[in-house]
């Protein structure tokens, strides 16, 4: 538009910064070589951070790298949410075209949120999730465009930056932390002087410096030799030492300080030089022509960057003549034009804050008024993006609360549609500073029109559009920004002033429903039952449908009892007829769970199936992707495990192609907790690292996920990386107002790492805590593994005599924890017959016939390590109650089958349960081994170690503990302990039944 025009206030040549010059090539060619990086250059303002910037972007292209520059706003950014990426994006699409919209196909209508020129927007639910998703598929795509070529992206000005875009950023730079082979580098700058101890960039850049591929630089100001060279570029010649000195003292090696005072000299500035540089920048401005300083003037109220046509509206003049009084403002570098020429700048922000201060708040509100009339007079006088944020900001300045009210409800609006939740919390609580001051009729229709436009939630059709409406917006921007604290003051707040409005008044009970769980002070169940007592009567609403949904859910993770099922199937209805779609599939969902753990599986499980079937669209994504990971749970629990892994993988691989990377986290923890009782633990493996190694997966995930990890330990006996990984779970699934799923695992593998201790005492107090009354109704899934737990454990303790007290006790207390747990799964239904015979184990009863319909019910399972252990027990009942020949070589085959599967999987434990056994019976587990071994002697066949064989020897000849010592040259205590083991082992009552077990058995005939 105004050609080339130079100027001779700035220095032609780049002066210095040689070390970070360094600094940026280096992370520049880490970049070419596929090692993602990423530098912020702080330093003060007018410190040369944006020449810096320009020189290094300039030689990055000069070598071959694609550069996308965008620039954080001044003012307003909290109308303007992803100013700078959007810019960048745009820049990117100008220089790639074709390939750019070819890496989007498919995600037009998401990212539509950051370019709307990709069409028009996906009208998901705009919560979390769509969040996450826009920026999962943002860094996909960068990443994708820097894979065959190096990308620089560069963000000026990052001190401006609105908090979505912050943490738009933190998202992908904890993606470069994961990158391989990604050409991708991110250079930003931000202004050091700006960030004061409660700025919010502060804590971001503290976070950021810990990531690897983080480098944070801070720019100095020049030091003499520099200043001298700055002059020298600037006037053509070395300047004299009285106006070196004078300059340096004064500009303390500021460069934007050095090349305005530079001016000032060259100019003959009639003042000579300022001791303030906003007296110097206005002397420069006001030595312009009286119509280029108006259009200045004009042009610093319009904003950080001014669009030609709306600046050629507001200052009313011609285009030739606004484009001469421009050429003017460049030429002494005040203004200079934009990348594509058709906007303008300060060139510098210093220069347009000296302008606009100088301004009267009257001149800045006149001002502010005639773009906020220009704007509604012309909406495309600015991009599509930016023209409700633009509005709303120069409606406010200009004092109008009646014109502000609109646009600022608007734009708030806007704001959510793009995920803004932050931009539009701050946009909100401004429409309640300006609520008073605004006609009734004009806040009822602009509130009813702000609904409409998807500001809130539409709690029903006619709403009143009144004050609670609005507070309504603010208590869920607020949530969803997390500030949860504001939301729920703002929800007393309205619900002080709804009596008499029952309906309304569910609705904020839902909302503070949320906000509780998520601040753990409450497991939810007096909010969502007084929103149940609010509702109960009312006509049909998504309102009510909500409050019945959230209520089913609720039996579901903490008391599923029978009658739960009713108000699921209320829920259900109430979404058909109230046209609730989304919030029907959750109550869908939660149905098919609450009828499989009824006994109805089949039932159940087809009603699920129907859901997850349904066409995946953006508003139901969520929803349903997560209704793959409860199918595969719920198949999990009835042992269908091989199904359970079909439906996760599925379901993990559409929400990792949707972009839900903490969605298809958690399906991979569940499809890892299927593969693990399969028997697949190198995929387990596979699934949990894919799982942890996702970006944006959420701590509770992570906790999640960490159970997983403690499990696969724990069937390998390692035992202290199983604590390690349950402290780990233990820190986000549990706290004030646990939920049994997790109580009851945790409980489970508690009891276990007790039991491979010997400390029974733990195992029965671990008991006591995880099941109390009763394990609650539809956990049995949970609730029979930990039984089985602490069944085994005491089996395993019988003979020990710390074990003794109490063992009738905890025996009960299993056997009355199992009573009224179902049974109709077979899984369920083995397991009780394997905790029946570790009961009778334990009392010291034979077992035998128990745990022969055991491994039978095992076999018909997809349980290789459960069908394992059951084998194993039947073999060592056999083994020590039987005494037959033939029950010794079906002993001996149970211990092949199970230390073959225990072997292959690694399962450590079981194994050398196995081996022990086997060697104590003198039973080959190998072929080889089977030929070669002499047959067992009576004596070896008790599974007595040498030692406690002369033992007993000594014991049944009547010997005493003192004589077996004195014999043997052991001390008396020795011996007492081994006469103990030898007690255990035979399952005896005192020495005289050991002696005749061993006189039966012949155990001592020559």
């Amino acid at each position: 538009m105004l050609g080339t025009v130079h100027s001779s206030h700035i220095s032609p040549v780049f002066v210095g910064r040689s070390a970070e010059l360094s600094a940026l090539d280096e992370a520049l060619s880490q970049a070419d070589a596929g090692e993602p990086r990423a530098l912020f250059v702080g330093g003060e303002a007018g410190v040369g951070k944006t020449r810096l910037m320009q020189e290094f972007l300039g030689r990055a292209a000069a070598d071959g790298a694609v550069v996308a520059l965008g620039g954080c706003v001044e003012t307003g950014a909290d109308a303007l949410p992803y100013h700078p990426v959007s810019t960048a994006l745009r820049s990117l699409r100008r220089q790639l075209g074709a390939e750019l919209d070819a890496a989007i196909a498919g995600q037009e209508g998401e990212l539509a949120r950051l370019l709307p020129e990709l069409g028009e927007m996906d009208r998901g639910r705009p919560e979390t999730e769509g969040r996450a998703r826009l920026f999962e598929l943002t860094v996909r795509l960068l990443e994708h465009l820097a894979a065959d070529r190096t990308l620089v992206l560069a963000l000026e000005d990052l001190h401006w930056a609105d908090r979505s875009t912050r943490e738009l950023l933190s998202y992908l730079l904890r993606a470069l932390t994961h990158s391989t082979h990604s050409r991708l580098l991110i250079v930003a700058t931000y202004r050091a002087d700006d960030l004061h101890r409660r700025h919010p960039l502060r804590p971001a850049l503290a976070e950021y410096e810990r990531l690897r591929t983080v480098t944070r630089l801070e720019l100095p100001r020049f030091g003499r030799t520099e200043v001298r060279r700055q002059l020298t570029a600037i006037r053509g010649e070395a300047p004299p030492e009285q106006v070196l000195d004078r300059v340096f003292e004064r500009s303390e090696g500021n460069a934007f300080f050095v090349e305005e005072l530079a001016c000032s000299i060259l100019e003959g500035s009639p003042g000579g030089i300022s001791d303030s540089l906003r007296d110097l920048l206005l002397v420069r401005v006001e030595a312009l022509p009286d119509e280029v300083q108006r259009v200045v003037r004009i042009a610093a109220e319009g904003g950080s960057e001014v669009e030609f046509r709306l600046l050629a509206t507001v200052t009313r003049l011609a285009e030739d003549e606004l484009i001469a009084t421009l050429r003017t403002a460049v030429g002494a570098a005040v203004l200079q034009p934009s990348e594509e020429g058709e906007s303008f700048r300060f060139r510098h922000a210093l220069m347009r804050e000296a302008v606009t201060g100088d301004l009267l708040p009257s001149e800045r509100s006149r001002l502010s008024r005639r773009y906020a009339e220009a704007l509604e007079a012309d909406p495309t006088l600015v991009r599509s993006e930016e023209r409700t944020g633009r509005l709303a900001g120069y409606w406010f300045d200009a004092r109008d609360p009646a014109r502000a009210l609109p646009a600022v409800i608007a734009a708030a609006a806007a704001a959510r549609g793009r995920h803004a939740f932050a931009e539009q919390h701050q946009l909100l609580e401004r429409a309640m500073e300006l609520w008073d001051d605004v006609p009734e009729e004009l806040r009822r229709e602009t509130m009813r029109q702000g609904i409409e436009n998807g500001l809130a939630p539409d709690i029903y059709p006619d709403m009143p559009g009144d004050f609670v409406d609005l507070l309504a917006a603010i208590s869920v921007a607020a949530r969803l920004a997390s500030e949860r604290e504001r939301a729920l003051a703002l929800g007393k707040r309205a619900l002080r002033e709804l009596e008499g409005d029952p309906l309304r008044a569910a609705w904020f009970w839902m909302e503070r429903y949320h906000l509780v769980r998520d601040l753990a002070r409450s497991d939810g169940w007096d909010e969502i039952s007084q929103a149940q007592k609010l509702v109960k009567g009312l006509p049909p609403s998504v309102v009510h449908a909500e409050v019945l949904t959230y209520a089913a859910h609720w039996y579901v993770v903490h008391q599923p009892a029978p009658s739960a099922i009713e108000t699921a199937e209320q829920a259900v209805e109430l979404c058909r007829i109230t046209g609730a779609d989304i919030t029907g599939l959750a109550a869908q969902h939660t149905l098919a769970w609450l009828t499989i753990h009824s006994g109805h599986v089949e039932a159940g499980l087809e009603r699920a199936r129907d859901v997850c079937a349904r066409d995946l669209e953006p508003g139901n994504a969520n929803v349903l992707l997560r209704g793959y990971g409860n199918l595969a749970t719920a198949l999990h629990g009835l042992g269908r495990y091989a199904e359970a892994v079909e439906t996760a993988e599925e379901g993990s691989g559409l929400a990792e192609r949707h972009g839900l990377p903490n969605t298809a986290s958690y399906i991979d923890g569940n499809l890892a907790e299927s593969l693990i009782h399969l028997g697949r633990w190198a995929d387990a493996d596979e699934a949990v690292e894919r799982a942890l190694g996702r970006r944006g997966v959420s701590v509770r995930m992570r906790a999640l996920i960490a159970e997983r990890r403690a499990e696969l330990a724990l069937a390998r006996g390692a035992y202290d990386e199983a604590r390690r990984r349950m402290e780990e779970a233990d820190s986000s699934t549990t706290g004030p107002y646990p939920e049994p799923q997790h109580t009851l695992a945790m409980g489970r593998m508690a009891i276990a790492l007790a039991a491979a201790d010997g400390r029974i005492l733990d195992v029965r107090s671990l008991l006591e805590t995880a099941v109390g009354e009763a394990i609650p109704f539809g956990h049995h899934r949970y609730g029979w593994p930990l039984l089985y737990e602490a069944a085994a454990a005491e089996a395993r303790a019988r003979g020990l005599a710390v074990a003794e007290p109490g063992r009738a006790a905890a025996v009960e207390r299993i056997r009355k924890a199992m009573e009224g747990q179902p049974q109709f799964a077979p899984l369920w239904a083995a397991q009780a017959l394997m905790i029946h015979a570790e009961l009778l184990t334990a009392e010291g009863q034979d077992a035998t016939a128990h745990w022969t319909k055991a491994v039978a019910a095992t076999e018909q399972l997809e349980a290789p390590l459960l069908l394992a252990t059951a084998r194993l027990r039947l073999a060592e009942a056999l083994i020590t109650t039987q005494r037959l020949p033939e029950s010794r070589e079906t002993a001996g085959e149970l211990l092949r089958q199970a230390e073959a599967v225990a072997r292959e999987l690694g399962a450590a434990p079981l194994e050398t349960e196995i081996t022990t056994l086997a060697g104590r019976a003198r039973i080959p587990l190998r072929q080889a081994d089977a030929e070669t071994a002499p047959p067992p002697t009576p004596a070896a066949a008790l599974g007595l170690t040498a030692r406690e064989r002369d033992v007993l020897r000594l014991v049944a000849a009547g010997r005493s503990n003192r004589q077996i010592a004195e014999e043997l040259f052991i001390s008396p205590k020795t011996a007492s302990v081994h006469v103990s083991n030898i007690l255990a082992k035979l399952g005896a009552s005192g020495r005289g039944e050991a002696a005749a077990i061993a006189h039966r058995l012949g155990a001592f005939e020559e």
